[in-house]
């Protein structure tokens, strides 16, 4: 008899929890249905897609017929093909000479937009204009203006003596137009972005520094760039993932092919054409999580440095007080 009555309050109790857990669904249910229909498209056209395209990686298919389990010779296959090794050299040679020039101008920019200035509104507005302009259209723009025959450049070089450049023929004349392309594009985004750095960073610094006579470029080396270091580091980062994804510039302005000896072919140009011109669906999806490999080791190369360099700001003296 004692065991009978102390094993249903037992139960009772143990049906709270579920009472109410019923009594707050219904109370929330409304809430619940309001934010639903992001979770379902993002299950339908953001999850899925990246759960299918992992399986695809290991499946040769062409769109239509059967699939065919390969396991990892799509990736065996990838490490011993030397276009796909062109275009990841492309695509690095691109991000070196586009990211440093863009974000030394971007620190510069916003460095003087922080400034006592006038008109500062519209020269943000105007800075940031490139970024938001359709890049179809500006990547025709850019064709007209480094065309090797009648472009605008090479015309400003012949009016100066200077021999014309094959800017859209030549290895080297591709790589550096789309990287002048990413320059316009970016470099007032993270501009925007480096400012926003800077009105965090106390005036009293400016002021102090400015007293002591220290000239603009000693403040700008001495205080704006040590304290802005974790902002452009992520500039760096996003800007890395951006230059690894450098799609529309390359295929607008040369085409699928990359232009002449593929120099114009990145990663993402070399993946769009395996996938939706060769319909090598299997393959396409291994250079895309080839990609994501990529990316991913640059960024935890750029957090490791953070954390380093975030750690060695304060540490413990023998005595318990912060070393300086």
């Amino acid at each position: 008899m004692t065991t009978t009555t102390e094993a249903v309050p037992t139960r009772a109790a143990a049906a709270e929890p579920k009472r109410a857990g019923r009594k707050s669904l219904k109370r929330f249910l409304p809430q619940y249905l309001a934010i639903a229909p992001f979770y379902i498209l993002f299950l339908i056209f953001g999850l899925f897609p990246i759960a299918f395209s992992i399986y695809l990686s290991f499946t040769d298919w062409d769109g239509m017929g059967d699939m065919t389990f390969v396991g990892f010779a799509q990736y065996q296959y990838l490490l011993s093909d030397t276009r796909f090794w062109n275009a990841v050299g492309n695509t690095f040679i691109i991000w070196f000479l586009s990211t440093i020039p863009m974000l030394f101008l971007a620190l510069v920019i916003a460095f003087l937009l922080h400034s006592n200035i006038r008109f500062k509104g519209f020269y943000r507005v105007a800075y940031f204009i490139p970024n938001v302009t359709s890049m179809v259209a500006m990547a025709i723009v850019f064709g007209s203006v480094f065309s090797d025959s009648f472009g605008l450049v090479n015309s400003a070089l012949t009016a100066l003596n200077l021999s014309e450049v094959q800017w859209l023929s030549s290895d080297w004349g591709i790589k550096i137009t789309i990287a002048v392309m990413v320059i316009w594009r970016f470099t007032g985004y993270n501009a925007i972005i480096y400012l926003a750095g800077l009105q965090a960073i106390p005036t009293e610094l400016y002021d102090a520094a400015k007293v002591d006579g220290a000239p603009t470029w000693r403040i700008f080396t001495s205080i704006t760039v040590p304290m802005l270091r974790p902002v452009i580091l992520f500039t760096v980062i996003t800007s890395t993932v951006g230059g690894l994804s450098l799609f529309t510039e390359p295929q607008v302005l040369l085409g699928n092919d990359g232009g002449p000896n593929e120099a114009g072919m990145t990663i993402v140009l070399y993946q769009y054409n395996q996938a939706f011109t060769q319909f090598d669906f299997g393959y396409g999806s291994a250079i895309a999580w080839a990609l994501f490999i990529i990316a991913a080791v640059f960024a935890i190369i750029n957090w490791r440095l953070v954390r380093e360099r975030d750690s060695m700001k304060i540490k413990p003296g023998p005595g318990g007080e912060a070393a300086k």
